[in-house]
């Protein structure tokens, strides 16, 4: 009897639950995104009263924040292959500097250079925090994991909304930042896992780069006037500056919600859940186009819009790691690249547009184009929905990992020269042509083999594939 076993590179392997490694991510991408990158915009005049900016200046300070945040996308594939638990870590270190400089610049070149740092841990944060989610959540939970991760950003926003509120100098708000900044940090740095990285990170998985791009793009297309605009309407509408807040807020709080989308491109696929949250999506920008929203209609608006962003943006995501699925931070970079250009282009086309046909009607224009993500109804455009695939050939394949062996694909391990045997005889089967009573165990599972009647001892890692042959008895 001869046996060859074909053993890949190690599985995602931690004794924690899925769930633990989402909430951490969450974490650090609230604070890159929804405090190191976001809040900037909520402080503009406090920050112009101090530093006697003018509106060229100010405008200049926010490209800094998109600069640094370029500058983190470029360096994060790099930081991710070498280490996603410390790509995420430096990500965090990255934030929590700028957030102190910010909070302690005395003038306005120290600002302007704090502002790049921390948009810089932004870049960093979404790849990294994608990568380890592969590298330590076993693959039945992983789209769940990279989704509700994702929601950071709501989070993050829901926690600045009302700190321009507060009384006092902004300095000690945003030295506030800075102290919660470290607390995640050290959190991250002594409660993330470690990852196994993918023996092959440049293995292709299922999809096309080009689409990818093009929806991410259109992301930025679509969100921009959003996200720069949405309070003036307010302040059109008679709103004050309470209201533009609570709005804000609704943008994090309600689009937590956006994590659902994991679970829900598990069931029904991405392109399905995609076009539902794209016109769900369009449906709220589009409630601000009203001559009169109202309240009601502001609030609803702002919580579509939210849950739409981190839903779609959670989508990219996962549809970047279906192209890439050993080394997703590469593909992840390049789908945040293209929404930043979205937003890079359309802020000054959205502007150009409300100056001729107003804040009202630019909303409509941008809700409109929402729209063309029904593109994706064509073959060539189209996502590729492997979760729900996988899930309907063999349900039950993907198991999470807790540190313990398991065999993957048909047939399961071989240890000194005999058959490995399921630890579930109703999914053994004979190998053909083999003598009656010599069954090959059907993987995956987490157990211990069987030969012979005896266990096999647990081994690490993935055991793989394996081929028995027997030669018939003389």
């Amino acid at each position: 009897m001869t046996a060859t076993c074909e053993r890949p590179g190690p599985a995602p392997a931690t004794d924690r639950p899925w769930w633990t490694t989402a909430l951490l991510g969450a974490g650090v991408i609230a604070l890159c995104y929804g405090v190191a990158r976001y809040a900037y915009g909520l402080f503009v005049p406090r920050f112009t009263e101090t530093f006697g900016l003018t509106p060229a200046a100010v405008g200049v300070l926010g490209g800094l924040s998109t600069a640094g945040y370029v500058l983190g996308l470029l360096a994060a594939p790099a930081l991710s292959a070498r280490s996603a638990r410390g790509a995420t870590i430096a990500a965090a270190v990255s934030a929590t500097v700028g957030l102190l400089l910010m909070a302690l610049a005395p003038g306005v070149v120290v600002f302007g250079a704090a502002i790049v740092v921390a948009g810089a841990g932004a870049g960093i944060a979404t790849p990294g925090v994608a990568q380890l989610v592969v590298e330590t959540v076993g693959a039945a939970a992983r789209t769940r994991a990279q989704a509700w991760a994702n929601t950071g950003t709501g989070a993050g926003l829901a926690l600045t909304a009302f700190t321009p509120l507060l009384p006092g100098d902004w300095r000690a708000v945003w030295l506030g930042f800075g102290l919660l900044a470290v607390v995640v940090t050290a959190a991250a740095a002594w409660l993330l896992p470690q990852g196994v990285p993918e023996t092959v990170p440049t293995e292709r998985g299922r999809g096309r780069v080009l689409p990818l791009l093009a929806v991410a793009g259109l992301l930025g297309l679509v969100s921009a006037p959003y996200w720069t605009f949405s309070t003036a309407r307010l302040d059109e509408l008679g709103a004050g500056p309470v209201l533009g807040t609570v709005a804000w807020c609704a943008i994090g709080v309600v689009g937590v919600l956006g994590g659902a989308v994991g679970r829900a491109a598990q069931r029904y696929g991405l392109r399905t859940v995609g076009l539902v949250v794209w016109t769900l999506f369009s449906a709220g920008i589009a409630l601000l186009a009203l001559p009169e929203p109202g309240l009601a209609g502001a609030v609803v608006s702002a919580g579509l819009f939210g849950t739409g962003y981190i839903g779609l943006t959670g989508l990219c995501i996962l549809w970047a790691a279906h192209i890439l699925p050993g080394a997703p931070a590469r593909a992840v970079t390049w789908a945040c690249l293209a929404l930043g250009v979205g937003q890079t282009v359309s802020s000054p086309l959205a502007g150009a547009l409300a100056g001729r046909i107003g804040t009202a009607g630019t909303f409509a224009v941008a809700a409109a184009l929402g729209l063309l993500a029904w593109a994706q109804l064509h073959p060539r455009l189209a996502p590729p929905d492997t979760d729900r695939a996988a899930a309907t050939a063999s349900p039950g394949a993907d198991v999470p990992h807790r540190g313990r062996g398991s065999a993957t694909g048909r047939g399961a391990a071989v240890r000194d020269g005999a058959p490995g045997v399921d630890a579930h005889p109703d999914r053994a089967e004979h190998v053909p042509g083999a003598p009656a009573g010599v069954p090959q165990g059907l993987g995956p599972g987490r157990h211990r083999g069987l030969v012979g009647g005896h266990r096999l001892p647990p081994r690490s890692g993935r055991l793989g594939s394996c081929s028995v042959r027997l030669a018939p008895r003389e």
